[in-house]
């Protein structure tokens, strides 16, 4: 009884988190204008998806700045968790307290932080995306560090040590151990970023320039206007980032099994 109501119990929530995108990629195939009203087989939508310079350009410019974003968060938060670990015990803690912060605060918060310090007290323009790209950074970095720690721990410290007695400098002992090692961290840290990019709404409704929208700021405006055509290009959308997120993860775990020796082993005992 206890296992089948563990089963049942974990059915419910997976129902609960995946019933609203499989309703919503069902109507996505559909002519109907609403939730709730299902119309005939169609692909309007993802030829209006497709096809419209106004969806395709934001597309193509949220891409190109989450790709910039999230290899300056990567590199940042990467850099970070190296020094964390192997920086004075002393200051680990600190810089952990301080990486929590912007985990734990809320969007909005670092948003118009970020808009106050940079545009108004700097003075930069939003028209130069600086703003904005600093901004994102700031919300992805931390989010990349906690996904490179852990695989420090998971490290064999033996392996830092033996490549300096064995006469590699500081410098390449990281980049040829370390490194390594601790790629799927890194890896899994800059897919992470690439989806604050494209999710986060308040940093870049603070920071973006006025004549530029993510997918995110798009979406919120398209859902307020009169446009029909466009509200039901978004269904498209969203069932064509959900499919390719499950894809990237699938192949990750399908990349992560086929490195692991143990987890092989397994399979063949």
């Amino acid at each position: 009884m206890k296992r089948r109501f563990q089963w049942l119990w974990l059915g419910a929530v997976l129902l609960f988190m995946y019933a609203p995108i499989l309703i919503l990629g069902i109507y996505s195939f559909t002519d109907s204008a609403v939730i709730g009203a299902l119309g005939q087989f169609s692909l309007t939508n993802y030829q209006v998806l497709f096809t419209t310079p106004e969806i395709m350009d934001m597309l193509t410019g949220t891409l190109i700045l989450a790709l910039i974003v999230s290899l300056m968060a990567t590199a940042l938060g990467t850099v970070g968790a190296l020094g964390a670990f192997y920086g004075p015990r002393r200051g680990r803690r600190a810089v952990r307290t301080m990486n929590q912060i912007p985990v734990v605060n809320a969007d909005v918060v670092t948003g118009f932080s970020v808009c106050i310090l940079l545009i108004v007290f700097f003075g930069m323009d939003k028209d130069t995306y600086i703003p904005l790209a600093i901004g994102l950074t700031t919300l992805c970095a931390p989010f990349v560090y906690l996904s490179v720690l852990p695989r420090l721990r998971q490290m064999d410290p033996a392996l830092y040590e033996a490549a300096l007695d064995l006469g590699c400098t500081e410098g390449q002992t990281i980049r040829k151990v370390v490194l390594p090692q601790i790629a799927p961290g890194v890896f899994s840290g800059f897919m992470l970023s690439i989806t604050l990019t494209l999710d986060d709404y308040f940093i870049s409704t603070y920071t973006k320039p006025a004549t530029f929208d993510t997918i995110s700021t798009y979406v919120v405006n398209a859902t307020r206007g009169s446009q029909t055509e466009i509200k039901t290009a978004l269904w498209a959308l969203s069932t064509v980032i959900f499919l390719v997120v499950v894809l990237v993860v699938f192949a990750m775990n399908r990349s992560a099994s086929r490195g692991n020796p143990a987890a092989d082993g397994r399979k063949g005992a």
